[in-house]
């Protein structure tokens, strides 16, 4: 196995990990700043204001998002399973 082998794999597990981890993050960004703001412009200050909306958001992006997510996962597992007798060379 040589370094650029190495890389590529670390290159393409990397762009993996954010294509199926982004959005949910970006969902709750987006409904954090929502609810930061709505809290701001409100004055009402209770913590589990944020956390309810934010469990929905993300549940309803992984439930949306779930079988386009598996199949990422599963091609770069695949790709990675198909490729192990070149990388014993």
């Amino acid at each position: 196995m040589t370094i650029e082998m190495i890389n590529g794999i670390a290159g393409e597990m990397f762009k993996t990990i954010l294509y199926v981890a982004g959005p949910p993050l970006i969902v709750s960004l987006v409904v954090g700043i929502i609810i930061g703001l709505f809290q701001s412009v409100t004055q009402i200050q209770e913590f589990t204001l944020t956390f309810v909306p934010k469990m929905l958001a993300v549940f309803a992006c992984l439930f949306l998002l779930m079988p386009w997510m598996s199949e990422k996962l599963i091609a770069y597992t695949t790709n990675l399973i198909t490729q192990i007798p070149s990388y014993i060379k």
